[in-house]
Formats: C-alpha cells, sequence, structure tokens
C-alpha cells in the first residue's frame, strides 16, 4: 500500500485529500474511517472537518508518521480485510489511493461496508495510472523507448477508472453510486526536483531505475528530460484521481 512514490509525495496527496474528502461529503461530527492512511495526508483533512476520525495502516512506519501529524487520532496498525471494529461502527468510510495495492480488493471492500452503518457512505479514490498521473506515465514512456521490457503501473494496475471503481461499488451493493474525476497540479523546481526521488528507489519507478547500471541510469534520466520537454526551470504536472462513492444499503 505504501510503496507508491506519489502517496508519498504530499505536493500531489494533501491537493488530493481536500478534494476528496469534498466529493465524499464528510460533515462535521460524523465518524469517519480512513483506510490506509499511509503518512496521514487524508486523516489530516478530516480531522480538520469532525473529531470523530480512525485511521488504520498496514505499515508501522506509516502509522507512526500519521500519529505525528495527527496526535488527536487514535491510529491502527492492521490491514482493509481485517478490519478492528465492530459491526455499523461509521459514518463514513474512505480510502484514497489504497484499492491498487489490495492483495484482494474484494475482501477490503467487504470489510468497509461491514463496519459501515446503514446509509453510510463508503468511498474511494485511485490515480488514473493509465493516462492522467503524468509523473508517471513521464517517466515510464520515456523507459519503454529504451528498454521495451520496462514494467509500468499504467498497463498492469486495476482500479483505474470510473467504470472499474463503479462496477466494483455494484457488486457490493453500495447504493446510490456516484463517480467523478478529481484533478490536482503540482508544480517542481526543476527537473532535478522531479528526478530525485526515482534516484532513491522511491516506489515501482524507483526500484527499476536503481537496478540499473550507471550507464542505463543516465540514458533514462535524459529520456525523461527529454520526454518533458527538457525544462530548464520550474513546471507543473497534473494528476487525475478517479472516485467513487455509494451508499450502504439500509
Amino acid at each position: 500500500m505504501g510503496s507508491e512514490m506519489c502517496i508519498r509525495d504530499s505536493r500531489y496527496s494533501d491537493q488530493l485529500a481536500h478534494r476528496f474528502a469534498d466529493f465524499a461529503g464528510v460533515p462535521s461530527d460524523a465518524a469517519v474511517l480512513d483506510v490506509g492512511c499511509g503518512p496521514g495526508a487524508l486523516t489530516e483533512e478530516l480531522a480538520a472537518r469532525t473529531s470523530d476520525v480512525s485511521p488504520i495502516d498496514p505499515s508501522a512506519s506509516f502509522v507512526e508518521a500519521c500519529s505525528e501529524r495527527v496526535p488527536a487520532a487514535d491510529v491502527r496498525h492492521g490491514t482493509a480485510a481485517d478490519l478492528p471494529w465492530d459491526d455499523d461502527t461509521f459514518d463514513y468510510v474512505v480510502s484514497q489511493l489504497v484499492l491498487n495495492f489490495l492483495p484482494d480488493a474484494d475482501a477490503g471492500l467487504r470489510e468497509m461496508c461491514r463496519v459501515a452503518r446503514p446509509g453510510a457512505v463508503v468511498a474511494a479514490c485511485t490515480w488514473d495510472y493509465r493516462g492522467r498521473m503524468e509523473m508517471l506515465r513521464n517517466f515510464w514512456d520515456a523507459a519503454l523507448t529504451l528498454d521495451f521490457e520496462a514494467p509500468g503501473e499504467q498497463s498492469t494496475m486495476p482500479f483505474c477508472s470510473q467504470d472499474e471503481l463503479v462496477t466494483m461499488w455494484e457488486r457490493h451493493g453500495l447504493q446510490d453510486i456516484s463517480s467523478t474525476d478529481l484533478e490536482v497540479t503540482t508544480t517542481y523546481d526543476d527537473f532535478e526536483d522531479y528526478w530525485l526521488p526515482f534516484t532513491l528507489g522511491v516506489g515501482p519507478g524507483g526500484a527499476y531505475a536503481t537496478s540499473l547500471d550507471t550507464t542505463a541510469l543516465e540514458r533514462l534520466r535524459e529520456a525523461c528530460l527529454r520526454q518533458l520537454g527538457s525544462p530548464d526551470g520550474p513546471f507543473d504536472l497534473t494528476a487525475a484521481a478517479v472516485a467513487v462513492r455509494g451508499l450502504v444499503a439500509s
């Protein structure tokens, strides 16, 4: 869940958290569960809206980071497929940038619905890796010009479209389902600001980059620079997420 680069980059996730919480419709005084809270971008946004926020994540380091970011939240260590709460506990169950990484997304959604009260909102969002997550798309497009066997999230990642998410929500009996695109833009200081996380081995892109020898890595760097139009100063990249929400049957 926590390996993806853009989950860790608050330039994307903080903006997305605000837009996603608006789409989910989280009001004040609601009991909200944040599934796969990561380092706490969405948790912090939810805590600004309601005092009853329960985050959970399978990564101990993310549980610690989220606890530091939102001290008032009771952050739990656990998985989406085995949530440690009773049935009918929450008014809102939300999950940001997590479904793609669950070993069994249906088991996760089943648990999310179980702990939601009748009439509660269950909502999730994921990046559109197949076209509009420009930070990763540019990297993998550049990689594929040099290595046609380079892996890429856009070709393998599930739940990257509204149709896929809506179908999943329908499969679990959620009602009054709606979906939308949520777009955010981030500014990089320069190309090195963009390139550095890949060289640190962050996420699948970073793992691929650091597996290359020095010559191949430099070729990839130059290909990425060309793919981005060879910026010599600040530049913007856009990321689009797809989101879905539905109501638990009364």
